[in-house]
């Protein structure tokens, strides 16, 4: 295995601290891992954004064939520690040694999507108005625009997906791909893993012989770093999967700074599906095996896990109920991410457990040792989630509240109750579903993804996806943070109006060099 140093990445340096107070730990036995790794300091922290600030005047003016290669070398130098990322991710964060493999192909899969987009370059939206010198009143000036990169981003790891959602997760691969130079805040659940693929990327900027400050690797408290990360002046955006309450909290310090930035957070979501009374009717028991299997996968702690079912308590319940409380039961103990995220699911299910409104239909089989969760399953009726805002909330892990509507107007008033989600599901067959137009127009307007006879967990990384969705799915519901339209967070739009051709950009010089698609006077070729 490649040597863990317990150091921070400045660009192609590494930190001076020694002291180590961040550690991962072993959430199935408590065991504090080793290196320790030392907080950044200010000065460290400033150096690496000063690095970034230099390398993007030479990054963000770099071609989309010189983007790719860096992204496609990042991703082979992470194939090479697969077999050491699956030996030491398992340790860190509980997860199975074969989602840690499947996480790493996703993760290069996904820089390599990247690197395509990049390197054929239509992404920029180039856009060109030739000049009419004979209009009247005003003659027409020549005006072309393209979106160029941001500048310096900060990406901020996830617990959940210690690879797709961090160093260089999703974010990374966008910003890059835009030209924007990255400085990782690395997760403190996972610093082993995130320090393993800091040093692929380190070495991938090394090789491609690109200015350093283009990859820096943070560690710090989660507070403090990342808000003085956030705050600092020469970033230009920043990327955040989380909780609800840290993206809230670094949104105000984003938008309260003297120069307010893009803060692109990923936060909450319950996913809620509902399930029509034709489909109940059809095939209960394959909704009750789909829904246990989506809601326990990963021990619930995807962000896409359904939290909510909406039946219609008109049809005969009695075949799912008793099918998914049967598999809720005997479902086993699973380790959690760590110890803050298994006391919230135990605190939470808790507070289902004692309120009057909620009746718990089934618990899966107690674990022992640390971080354990049990699956939960609980049940309410649609007056009482429409009067009790709490049950609408995110409770992270294996559980999921089924709700029973006694009408069709029920349903659409508890669908028009919902926060913004990430998905929104539907299981309807056809005739339910040309039924139930209103309920797919209210979902359209609360969910990112809007599914028919599926499960949300499971993202499809390709360029079409949106894993996004209206607050406080996201702080920004016009966003995405998978597929490639990703990578528009990170740039802006510039207009070079009565530029002799020469000084424009490639993409939109008038013999097109890059062969890329643009929209000319109106006319997209």
């Amino acid at each position: 295995m490649a040597e863990l140093t317990g150091k921070s990445s400045i660009g192609f340096q590494s930190s001076t601290q020694s002291e180590s107070t961040i550690f991962g730990v072993n959430p199935a036995t408590g065991e504090k891992l080793q290196p320790g790794y030392a907080a950044v300091t200010e000065t460290e922290l400033n150096r690496a954004v000063e690095l970034a600030e230099e390398a993007f005047e030479v990054f963000g003016k770099s071609s989309g064939v010189e983007r790719a290669a860096l992204l496609r070398k990042i991703a082979d130098n992470i194939e090479l520690i697969s077999d050491e990322l699956a030996a030491l991710a398992p340790q860190e964060t509980g997860l199975p040694e074969p989602r840690i493999k499947m996480e790493t192909g996703r993760t290069c899969a996904q820089l390599r999507l990247f690197a395509s987009v990049a390197e054929e370059g239509s992404w920029v939206g180039a856009r060109i108005d030739h000049a009419d010198q004979d209009r009247a009143p005003i003659p027409k000036p020549d005006t072309r625009s393209m979106k160029r990169p941001l500048g310096p981003v900060a990406v901020f790891c996830a617990s959940n997906f210690p690879l797709a959602f961090s160093v260089a997760g999703g974010d990374t691969a966008s910003a890059l791909a835009a030209g924007c130079p990255v400085i990782v805040k690395a997760h403190q659940s996972h610093p082993g893993t995130a320090e393993l693929v800091g040093q692929a990327v380190t070495s991938a900027v090394k090789d491609s012989g690109l200015p350093e400050g283009i990859f820096s690797l943070l560690y710090g408290p989660g507070r403090e770093t990342g808000q003085s990360l956030v705050r600092h002046p020469k970033i230009k955006a920043a990327g955040f999967t989380g909780s609800r309450a840290g993206g809230q909290s670094l949104m105000k310090i984003a938008s309260d700074r003297p120069e307010p930035i893009p803060f692109y957070a990923e936060m909450s979501s319950i996913n809620p599906v509902f399930i029509l009374s034709g489909a109940m009717t059809e095939r209960a028991e394959d909704l009750a095996t789909g829904l246990h299997g989506s809601m326990t996968l990963g021990v619930g702690q995807f962000c896409t896990n359904p939290g909510l079912a909406i039946v219609d308590d008109n049809s005969n319940l009695e075949p799912f109920i008793s099918k998914i409380t049967e598999l809720v039961a005997a479902s086993p103990s699973a380790t959690m991410l760590n110890s803050g995220i298994g006391s919230a699911y135990d605190s939470g299910s808790k507070l289902f457990d004692g309120n009057d409104a909620v009746e718990t239909l089934a618990r899966g089989e107690a674990g022992e040792g640390q971080c354990q969760a049990s699956a939960a399953l609980f049940q309410a009726t649609s007056d009482a989630f429409l009067n009790e805002d709490s049950l609408g909330a995110e409770l992270f892990g294996p559980s999921t509240l089924i709700v029973k509507c006694d009408s069709g107007d029920k349903m659409l008033a508890l669908a028009r109750s919902l926060e913004g989600q990430l998905t929104a599901t539907v299981h309807g067959t056809d005739a339910d579903l040309e039924a139930n137009s209103e309920l797919l127009e209210i979902l359209e307007s609360k969910a990112g993804r809007v599914l028919i006879n599926g499960f949300p967990t499971g993202v499809e990384v390709c360029h079409s996806m949106v894993h996004g969705g209206p607050f406080p799915a996201t702080s920004d519901g016009r966003s995405t943070s998978v597929g490639t339209n990703a990578i528009h967070r990170f740039a802006r739009d510039v207009c070079y109006q009565s530029f002799p051709d020469s000084l424009l950009p490639r993409e939109l010089q008038e013999d097109n060099p890059l062969g890329i698609r643009r929209m000319v006077d109106g006319v997209t070729t």
